[in-house]
């Protein structure tokens, strides 16, 4: 540590929002270069690159092979698959001098496809599997939490090619337990959520999610079944159709001040021409009709209305996954300024959906019944409606799941109540199916001679991810606590002695010792810096196997601590090598 490239440091970054990103910060494995940019210091890269050993390990096992392709890429290939416009501005766009395009990867999907399509050509050549592990950058409008969302991330992705359905199965499967595989050796616990494809494209999507209160993600489990879906891919089934025939005619009420669901049922329950004689109005006997905009990556925005049971918010994240490439934005009220037969707080769908007056589009939350009766908006300043039933009444453009997901509700398996987590994302599976193939021309001859489009799987791990996350599953107040597999070293020897003293000479000496048995040691043997201070950076880098060189060197002993487990002991020095060799580390 004397001569180590390192700075520990007693407070925390300004700008650190989670665990990973304060402790790796200040224990000096990271330093911030750019908003959602980091150079990897000699300790970060250390663990860093001994996580990337396990991923690729992990995928040489299963037979596929590694590539590397340039981080700055032609514009061409994406432009022919749309997604030079669909990844709107989370794409870098840059020109060279004489002003040709190109970008910056945020995946490599077509350019996989193009290397394959130049050098095979027959049945015979699938199945493959290729994999890169490499720089990605996306513009995120705000990089937050250090390596966790970040402009700028080492990717591990793969890509699997087969001449049929069958085949990409295989292939799905065998990343698939690769992956399992994987985050089991690098000690961090995930979950396996259903997921929505995105902007990816393809059928069956798999998210790998660590459980951690921090994450962006949310998903449901649930206990009484192996359901479990990140929420923005959770799909409700639809809802019997009600026979609305003795509900009489809807009317429409004066309900002054009553711009908000609470406002309005506090209404409906208080006078007496409006109450109920078997229950009290609830907010989900009222319709909520929201008003968003699309924003599509080539700039254009369009209106979208959506209606959602009162009692529920339009869950924008949701409702964004079913709409990309667009992107939800906010409707103003400049909008509503544009948009006279909106009146604000009392929009019903009376007035929306693409055959009447607003021109709006107006997609009704799946969760509500055909036949169903509510009390919604009546279009006009402080006026309601009452019993206007779903499809006598009004209809609507299409279904979509838009209405929040919250803890308690209904399994769409077997019907048990859900669980509510967050998560990080740590990887992805895609069943990519045909779409990129078709689109560049990748075809092989079958065994009939007969020309067939290749089907393709795509596999994430995001890499510099995995170590924030592996940071936020393992530490404590004082700082780091790495598995063995991550750890940048395997030992942290503490001289702690006064300079010149036999603790120097021991310390040397178990470092030689422990080298020679093939395990790698940091050895703090810096000069005027007190043990006090040692002990506290040994905690903060998180080492492990921390070993002490202290007081007891007198008495022929040095202290051996479990950094994971919080334990320590002394040890007698000619027995410290094989005892630390041997030590369990959970």
């Amino acid at each position: 540590m004397s001569t180590m490239f390192l700075r520990t440091l007693r407070d925390d970054p300004a700008d650190a929002e989670v665990p990973s990103h304060r402790l790796l910060v200040r224990a000096g494995y990271i330093r911030r270069a750019a908003p959602g940019g980091y150079t990897w210091l000699p300790l970060g890269l250390r663990t860093l690159n001994r996580v990337e050993t396990i991923v690729r390990e992990e995928m040489d096992a299963i037979g596929a092979q590694e590539v590397h392709f340039p981080a700055m890429l032609p514009r061409e290939p994406y432009e022919i698959t749309g997604r030079w416009t669909d990844y709107g501005p989370n794409l870098f766009r840059l020109q060279d001098r004489r002003g040709i395009d190109f970008l910056l990867g945020p995946t490599h999907e077509e350019m996989f496809t193009l290397l394959v399509k130049d050098l095979y050509s027959s049945y015979k050549d699938l199945p493959l599997w290729l994999y890169q592990i490499q720089t990605k950058f996306r513009d995120e409008a705000r990089p937050r939490a250090g390596l966790l969302r970040g402009r700028e991330f080492l990717m591990k992705d793969s890509y699997s090619f087969d001449i049929d359905d069958e085949g990409l199965q295989r292939s799905y499967d065998a990343h698939r337990s690769a992956y399992l595989r994987t985050f089991d050796r690098l000690g961090l616990p995930y979950a396996v959520v259903s997921a929505m494809s995105g902007a990816m494209g393809g059928s069956a999507s798999e998210e790998f999610l660590f459980p951690c209160d921090s994450g962006e993600d949310t998903f449901v489990s649930c206990d009484s079944c192996s359901y479990s879906a990140n929420t923005e891919a959770v799909r409700v089934g639809e809802p019997a159709k009600i026979d609305y025939s003795n509900i009489g005619a809807a009317v429409v009420y004066d309900t002054p001040a009553t711009p908000t669901i609470a406002t309005l049922v506090d209404l409906f329950n208080t006078r007496s021409d409006l109450k109920r004689a078997d229950r009290q109005w609830m907010a989900a006997d009222t319709l909520k009709n929201v008003i968003v905009n699309l924003r599509y990556p080539d700039g254009r925005t369009e209106p979208l209305a959506v209606g959602v049971p009162g009692d529920r918010d339009v869950d924008t994240k949701r409702l964004e996954a079913q709409v990309s490439p667009a992107e939800i934005v906010e409707f103003t009220e400049a909008d509503f300024a544009a948009n006279k037969n909106l009146v604000k707080g009392y929009i019903g769908p009376q007035s929306l959906g693409l055959k009447n007056s607003s021109g709006i589009k107006y997609l009704l939350d799946r969760s509500i019944a055909f036949g169903s009766a509510w009390i919604t908006g009546a279009n006009a300043p402080g006026r309601h409606v009452a019993g206007l039933v779903y499809g006598r009444d009004f209809s609507c453009d299409g279904v979509v799941d838009a209405a929040d997901v919250r803890a308690g509700d209904a399994c769409p398996k077997c019907n048990a109540k859900l669980q509510i987590r967050r998560g990080i994302e740590i990887g992805h599976v895609f069943q990519l199916g045909r779409k990129y193939a078709e689109a560049l021309g990748l075809t092989v001859l079958d065994q009939n001679g007969k020309s067939q489009i290749v089907t393709m799987g795509s596999y994430g791990i995001g890499v510099s991810r995995a170590v924030a996350a592996i940071a936020e599953a393992n530490h404590d107040e004082i700082g780091l606590k790495w598995p063995s597999a991550v750890s940048p070293t395997d030992v942290h020897i503490v001289v702690a002695g006064k300079p010149g003293d036999e603790t120097s000479t021991v310390g040397e000496a178990l470092a030689t010792a422990l080298h020679d048995q093939n395990m790698t040691v940091l050895i703090d043997d810096r000069k005027g810096v007190s043990p006090g201070v040692k002990f506290k950076d040994a905690e903060l880098i998180g080492t492990p196997r921390i070993v002490i060189a202290g007081r007891g060197v007198a008495t022929g002993v040095v202290e051996v601590r479990n950094r994971r487990a919080g334990t320590s002991g002394d040890v007698a020095i000619n027995d410290a090598a094989k005892h630390i060799v041997a030590m369990p580390i959970n």
